[in-house]
């Protein structure tokens, strides 16, 4: 499936938008539309490591996702790796590009894909999933986009019962 290719721009310093999405924590903020049952796998979100796992509600496709922030190159570039599917049997991948654009604007261009290695997996990647996750990294974007240029603040997912400390 994919490469899928988001795109938007946001009139916000590059450094916050890293920094927004650079927090697995703030994922839910704007991708609860489509990622259910968001659970943070270590106590620290930020930094390479970090993972969460979730459940994506895809018609026809239903799965369960992991990622890990495997490189960041800030306030540029993060990339991020898992896998998903039954048994976790398919690769998944994340790039979030951002690049500074005129009058403080920062041009955010995200890149999802998935390796459908197992016939089951490609079979079902046939039948439109592309275009549901298109529409769903861009609304996920817009959203961003509107939190961050109206200052709204990103309410972050805590691990529960876990001390700070």
């Amino acid at each position: 499936m994919g490469p899928v290719i988001a795109e938007v721009s946001i009139h916000a310093p590059r450094e916050r938008v890293y920094e927004a999405i650079a927090d697995l924590a703030n994922r839910p903020a704007f991708c609860d539309h489509f990622l259910e049952e968001f659970h943070l796998q270590r106590l620290e979100s930020t930094g390479l490591g970090s993972a969460a796992r979730f459940h994506v509600p895809a018609r026809r496709f239903p799965i369960w996702m992991e990622t890990v922030i495997s490189e960041l190159d800030p306030p540029h570039r993060i990339v991020e790796s898992g896998r998903g599917s039954r048994a976790d049997r398919m690769p998944v991948g994340t790039a979030w590009e951002l690049v500074e654009g005129p009058a403080a604007t920062t041009n955010v261009t995200l890149t999802f894909w998935a390796d459908a290695d197992n016939a089951v997996d490609a079979a079902k990647g046939k039948l439109g999933v592309d275009r549901w996750y298109r529409r769903q990294w861009k609304k996920a974007l817009e959203r961003l986009r509107d939190k961050l240029e109206q200052g709204e603040p990103l309410e972050p997912v805590r691990v529960a019962g876990a001390s700070r400390i």
